[in-house]
């Protein structure tokens, strides 16, 4: 996208007042009852973590920002939104991606937004909150306040986070460069429907394990997206990946790009991960490494 068109659609964002896959089997969340949401409470945009909260739908909603040593506050950043699994939240998914050392060796601002009773209101898992509309204010609120760059906002999440990096392309247009699903799919919900898909370029890196529970699921889905965009497989350079991995790259017609890694011996992981109830470390590769350097690669 141009850098005309990715800044009208983020002066759009500040204008706006917006009011998994993990398929658990003890179903997702239910709303309870909870107390009128507190106001919202200014923070200083300063390195280092910051849990913050906002009113949303009459509660309050928590998120987490990380800025890296090097945030000066005027000098815009990359922006990496970072979703987690069900049920989970931002310390998990932090833990288990690594992301925070990432942004600190690269220079990224990583947002962590939590969903209501541990779950993101996904394709086809979890719960029914306006999580769109929620990370879409939260996005907003990181250009206009922490100065994160419009044309460099990028999202990934494993499991139900993943789910959702796919639901954002396609209901956000103009807001997100790239997404890397991780253990995630476009499947279920609204992705069922011919027509659901990004009106703007969003390129995708994604990892997929043969052991996965959902692998077919993620397999049909992946199909879906590259028929809907039109997709065609190009040849993939670099070298062979070990355990049997494999990398294929596709070119869109609309201009983006998607890149799958097939990783057989992996379950409902992380590869590289070396912390947390999904982390593979075993997987072959380091898939924070692999993303953070195809979010580069497609800045706007």
């Amino acid at each position: 996208m141009s850098e005309p068109r990715r800044a009208i659609a983020v002066v759009a964002l500040l204008a706006a007042t917006v009011a998994g896959c993990d398929a658990d089997p003890s179903g997702p969340p239910e709303p309870t009852p909870s107390a009128a949401a507190s106001p919202e409470v200014a923070e200083t945009p300063a390195p280092g973590d910051h849990r913050l909260t906002i009113p949303w739908n009459g509660s309050n909603r928590s998120f987490v920002v990380h800025a890296p040593p090097s945030y000066d506050g005027a000098t815009p950043l990359p922006l990496v939104v970072t979703m987690h699994y069900f049920p989970g939240d931002a310390d998990g998914i932090a833990a288990t991606s690594g992301m925070n050392a990432k942004a600190d060796r690269e220079g990224f601002l990583v947002l962590y937004p939590e969903g209501f009773a541990g779950g993101l209101n996904a394709l086809s898992c979890c719960g029914s909150e306006d999580d769109v509309g929620l990370i879409k204010t939260l996005v907003a609120r990181m250009v206009e306040r922490w100065h994160a760059d419009p044309k460099a906002i990028f999202a990934t999440g494993i499991s139900n986070g993943g789910d959702m990096s796919y639901r954002l392309a396609v209901e956000l247009p103009g807001v997100f460069a790239a997404i890397a699903p991780v253990s995630g799919g476009f499947s279920g919900g609204k992705a069922t429907q011919a027509d659901f898909r990004p009106s703007t370029p969003v390129s995708v890196i994604t990892f997929v394990g043969g052991m996965d529970r959902y692998a077919s699921a993620f397999e049909s889905g992946l199909t879906a997206w590259q028929e809907r965009l039109s997709c065609k497989a190009a040849p993939a350079a670099g070298p062979k990946l070990p355990g049997g991995a494999t990398r294929s790259v596709a070119a869109c017609a609309d201009g983006s790009e998607l890149v799958v890694y097939r990783l057989p011996q992996m379950g409902h992981s992380w590869p590289g991960a070396q912390q947390g109830a999904l982390a593979d470390p075993n997987a072959g590769v380091n898939a924070t490494d692999l993303i953070w350097e195809f979010f580069r690669k497609h800045r706007g």
